[in-house]
């Protein structure tokens, strides 16, 4: 019995640490497969509270917090000029759930998908972080993937919509090796965290992923659709004049040639079921 308490203490205190922890990971994503040399990096977090977790750009939560912060001073800050990648996902592995926040276009969303990971076993292992991890591989948007899990963190949870295997995943890369995520360090936090309250996204439809998806694609199509006879006539500081029609068509070339080389996204089968139609 004395055994068996002990057992169950040391189970629960590893439980316990598991709670509130902040997993830190390098992304790496080739955005054009015409151009493997130029590849975007970009730091993510895993948030893992008592059932549900927050994964998003450490950019993103930063940009948020500071405009959030500057709007309760009554100040009207812009956001960064840079890319950052927008979506935030919540998970509850218990659950099979998850959803995200993102947006397309001007419209944001929240949006309810079905992801149900098929995960093989591989007997093989390495070592990240001094933690030792097994190999598993499973197919998911259109791709092939290798994951490497700890099963010294019980945690069934992972970078991006990646959960379900009896261990923290570490590390996890397609096979095209297109889009790569590496944990790169863990942090214990003092309390339950929550993303901040924005109240701006107050107006965001929440639909499920066939929805999503068709705004996403045809957003794709014509990226400018929202912005037909809301764009003045008006003259630049050259004295040059424009109509709305004509900045539109400027604004919309521009636009689908940055989307044309934005071909590899990570749930590819999106693009590919495109395709078909």
């Amino acid at each position: 019995m004395k055994l068996y308490l002990n057992i169950l203490f040391i189970l629960c205190s590893v439980l316990l640490s598991a709670q509130n922890k902040e997993f830190i990971y390098e992304y790496q994503f080739i955005p054009d497969s015409t151009n493997q040399k130029s590849i975007n990096t970009e730091i993510m977090i895993l948030n893992i509270g008592n059932k549900k977790s927050h994964y998003y750009s450490l950019d993103k939560y930063i940009s948020d917090s500071t405009l959030i912060a500057d709007s309760k001073k009554g100040l009207m800050t812009m956001p960064p000029n840079k890319q950052m990648i927008n979506e935030i996902i919540y998970k509850v592995p218990a659950e099979r759930k998850v959803t995200f926040e993102t947006k397309v276009a001007y419209s944001r969303y929240n949006v309810n998908q079905n992801v149900n990971l098929k995960w093989n076993l591989i007997n093989e292992f390495d070592e990240i972080l001094n933690h030792k991890v097994q190999k598993a591989t499973t197919k998911f948007g259109g791709r092939t993937w290798t994951a490497w899990f700890a099963k010294d963190i019980p945690i069934q949870d992972g970078p991006y919509k990646f959960y379900g295997l009896p261990g923290l995943i570490l590390k996890i890369e397609d096979k095209s090796l297109s889009h790569r995520f590496l944990l790169k360090g863990i942090k214990n936090k003092a309390s339950l965290f929550e993303y901040p309250d924005r109240k701006d996204y107050s107006g965001e439809a929440k639909v499920d992923f066939k929805d999503y998806v068709k705004a996403f694609l045809q957003n794709r199509l014509d990226p400018t659709a929202q912005l037909i006879g809301k764009i003045p006539d008006q003259t630049d500081s050259e004295g040059n004049f424009k109509t709305g029609e004509q900045i539109i068509r400027e604004q919309k070339k521009l636009m689908l040639e940055h989307i044309s080389k934005d071909n590899n996204i990570i749930e590819i089968d999106i693009l590919k079921n495109k395709s078909k139609k």
